[in-house]
């Protein structure tokens, strides 16, 4: 199969271009405030609309701050040592999940604090409503026909425009379904079912942990990184914690209690 000819810039106005990627984010956090907002009235939180608009705005900084700063020290730091300005040149791309996870933690941490809410409720919030983000973010590097995965001969594979002539895992569409509607599924559950705070962010860190590895096993490696000892990527060895914590906090939490029927 050849790459689906789309075009990444959806709408050129003189010389703005707005492209799908950026589309992407956009449409997950206005996602993510009506879900966070709709969550926290449901558990009862003090926070109203603006209070729900301002916690977004600091997952947004959270997310882009350390999603960069992310990229530099897991993926390419050598390349940012040597010419640092090109830190700030976030348009050239560069972004990391598990960094943009950091941020998160931190700008949650202090809103927190600063507006005395629980932490633990607040991060179940992000964690309900983060895997749409991922999923569309995941669309967005498919258009982009970046971030491709490994040579295959499975009837899928792609021939990527960037990929050589060799077809390729989609794996961005497997990230998209996995890491997106699958992840969402799985935390949404599981916050029903088991419902001692913190469960949700417990599910979400163990169920993305253990579908990045799985996925990593069919993306392409970064070639400035390669693979750890012939097997490992860096995202993998950024993931396999996160599995190991969330599956630990999850069962720790909610040990010996009983499930609680509800509606999912």
């Amino acid at each position: 199969m050849h790459f689906p000819a789309i075009d990444p810039v959806f709408l050129r106005l003189g010389p703005l271009q707005f492209r799908w990627y950026g589309l992407m984010y956009v449409i997950g956090f206005l996602a993510s405030y009506f879900l966070i907002r709709n969550e926290a009235r449901r558990r009862k939180l003090s926070m109203d609309n603006e209070a729900v608009a301002d916690f977004i705005f600091c997952l947004a900084l959270g997310v882009v701050l350390g999603g960069r700063l992310g990229y530099v020290l897991f993926y390419d730091l050598g390349s940012y040592l040597s010419n640092p300005l090109r830190i700030f040149a976030i348009w050239q791309g560069g972004m990391s999940f598990h960094g943009g996870l950091l941020g998160v933690a931190v700008a949650g941490l202090w809103y927190a604090r600063r507006f005395q809410l629980p932490y633990l409720q607040l991060a179940d919030l992000v964690a309900l409503a983060t895997p749409v983000g991922l999923g569309l973010g995941r669309i967005g590097n498919f258009i982009n026909g970046e971030l491709f995965g490994r040579p295959t001969t499975v009837p899928w594979g792609m021939i990527f425009p960037d990929g050589g002539p060799l077809p390729r895992h989609p794996s961005q569409l497997y990230e998209a379904l996995l890491e997106g509607v699958v992840l969402f599924f799985l935390v949404r559950f599981l916050a029903r079912r088991f419902q001692a705070p913190g469960t949700a962010i417990a599910a979400f860190l163990g169920g993305y942990g253990l579908f990045r590895f799985i996925v990593e096993l069919f993306r392409q490696p970064d070639s400035q990184l390669g693979l750890y000892w012939g097997f490992f990527s860096m995202g993998q060895l950024l993931s396999l914690p996160l599995f190991l914590a969330g599956g630990i906090l999850l069962v720790w939490l909610n040990w010996k209690k009983k499930p609680q029927d509800v509606t999912v």
